[in-house]
């Protein structure tokens, strides 16, 4: 099974970003996205972002992820 999760940009590097969740950092490829900007939430998956995502929505879903991480 894949998984995308909502990751925040704390770094540009060229075509590579530095995003985080829940305090471990990775690098993604952003080559798939336009105008993305150190702050922006993206959906990563296998190593890129593939989607910008909105603050509100970003946070909503990594509250369901800790709430489902409770529950395991």
């Amino acid at each position: 099974m894949c998984l995308a999760v909502p990751m925040k940009i704390l770094k540009i590097k060229g075509e590579k970003g530095i995003v985080e969740i829940g305090g471990i950092e990775r690098e993604v490829g952003l080559q798939l996205l336009e105008d993305v900007k150190i702050g922006d939430y993206v959906i990563v998956h296998a190593g890129f972002a593939i989607q910008h995502l909105d603050e509100k929505e970003a946070l909503e879903t990594l509250s369901l992820f800790e709430e489902m991480e409770k529950l395991a």
